[in-house]
């Protein structure tokens, strides 16, 4: 028996490049995603931070729970590239993951380049409008 409408999560449950950015959300796989994203080896997930500057180690579980399957993990920060907290930098180094934060537009590009060359990347990425 139907039990209602079920609301799930953002995912796209596979490795995709980004065909577009802007707008305040992403373009993938020929959809559309308005917001912020993370790109892991698991799919692509909606992903709630809209400003680099509140970046917590909360907001990169995920992240570390494919910490084994993650060698790079591209940060785009939004239109200018902000450094990560230094407790979020040693959580990630920990989990053998080395992060770069920059723009965006940077990390997309990457990221696109690095998927091709079917490297273990993931990123993580603020919408820009």
């Amino acid at each position: 028996m139907n039990s209602g409408i079920i609301i799930r999560d953002a995912h796209y449950p596979g490795r995709a490049s980004i065909e577009a950015y802007g707008n305040g959300g992403f373009r993938f796989a020929e959809m559309s995603h308005r917001g912020s994203i993370l790109c892991l080896p698991s799919g692509i997930h909606g992903w709630d931070p809209t400003d680099a500057s509140g970046l917590g180690e909360d907001d990169f579980k995920a992240v570390v729970e494919q910490a084994a399957e993650i060698d790079i993990l591209l940060v785009g920060t939004g239109i200018e590239m902000r450094p990560l907290p230094a407790a979020l930098k040693a959580m990630l180094r920990e989990a053998g993951i080395h992060a770069d934060p920059m723009s965006t537009g940077s990390a997309v590009r990457t990221y696109n380049v690095l998927l091709a060359e079917d490297r273990r990347v993931a990123a993580a990425l603020i919408a820009v409008d």
